[in-house]
C-alpha cells in the first residue's frame, strides 16, 4: 500500500494532487502547528500576467496553535475575494465551472481552518474524479504528542500498513531511505515533470494554485497532468 502525507493547504499547486493521485491512502495533518509563512490559507494566482497572492484571513490567536485550532476571520470578505478571482480569470476557457467550484469552497460555513481547507480538498478531488482514500492524521492511533518528523511518518506508515511511502521532492533532505528500509518500507520522492500550459498569450507562470490549472484546462487535460511525474 502506497501512502502519502501532507499538511492541509487551500487550493494548493498541481504537485499536491499529483501526490494524492500517486498513492492509495493520503494523510492530511490536522494536528500540526500553523505557520504564517506556510501555504495553509494562501496561494498564488495569475493577475495581469503576473503571480499574485490570494489569502483567507484568520482570526487573531496564538501562533503556537495547531491548524485545527485556528479560525477563519469573522470579517472575511468572501465577495471581495470572489471579485478578485472573477476579474483575473473571467475570460479563461474554463472559468464558469472552476469559479463555481472556488465559490462553493469559499462559502463553506464552518469557520474552523482545518475543516475549511479539508472541505476544499475533498471538493477538488471530487471535481477531478480522484478516489484516493483521505485520512485525518489525528484519527490514526499513534503517539502524536511526542513523535516528530521522520519518526511520526514511520509510525503512520506502520499503523496504516504501508509498504511504500511517497513524499514530495522537497523532502529528500528530511528522510533517510535506510531508516525506511529497516521497517520494510520503500521510500520514494515524487518530482513533477516540466509542465507548461497556455495562459492566454502571456509568458507562462509556473507553480500557481490548482485554481489556475483548472481555469485553463479541462478536467481531462488536468487529469493527464496528474500523471506527469517521476518517482525517485
Amino acid at each position: 500500500m502506497k501512502l502519502g502525507i501532507m499538511q492541509p493547504y487551500f487550493f494548493p499547486y498541481l504537485g499536491y494532487f499529483q501526490l494524492i493521485n500517486a498513492v492509495d491512502k493520503f494523510v492530511v495533518y490536522d494536528n500540526i502547528q500553523y505557520t504564517k509563512k506556510g501555504w495553509f490559507n494562501r496561494n498564488r494566482y495569475l493577475c495581469e500576467g503576473k503571480d499574485k497572492y490570494f489569502t483567507v484571513p484568520l482570526a487573531k490567536d496564538s501562533d503556537f496553535l495547531d491548524v485545527r485550532c485556528r479560525k477563519v476571520a469573522e470579517d472575511f470578505n468572501k465577495e471581495k475575494l470572489k471579485n478578485q478571482i472573477r476579474a483575473a480569470y473571467q475570460k479563461a476557457p474554463y472559468f464558469r465551472e472552476t469559479f463555481e467550484l472556488f465559490c462553493e469552497c469559499l462559502d463553506f460555513e464552518n469557520s474552523n481552518l482545518f475543516e475549511f481547507i479539508f472541505f476544499s480538498i475533498h471538493k477538488i478531488l471530487s471535481y477531478l474524479e480522484l478516489d484516493t482514500e483521505i485520512i485525518v492524521s489525528s484519527a490514526v492511533d499513534i503517539e502524536h504528542r511526542t513523535l516528530k518528523g521522520e519518526k511520526k511518518v514511520l509510525a503512520l506508515c506502520r499503523k496504516l500498513n504501508a509498504d511504500c511511502y511517497i513524499n514530495s521532492i522537497g523532502g529528500m533532505e528530511l528522510y533517510d531511505k535506510k531508516h525506511f528500509e529497516k521497517e520494510n518500507i520503500k521510500l520514494q520522492f515524487i518530482k513533477m515533470d516540466h509542465i507548461v500550459y497556455k495562459q492566454w498569450e502571456n509568458e507562462f507562470v509556473a507553480g500557481l494554485s490548482i485554481l489556475d490549472v483548472l481555469m485553463f484546462n479541462s478536467v481531462e487535460e488536468t487529469k493527464r497532468m496528474l500523471n506527469r511525474y517521476t518517482l525517485l
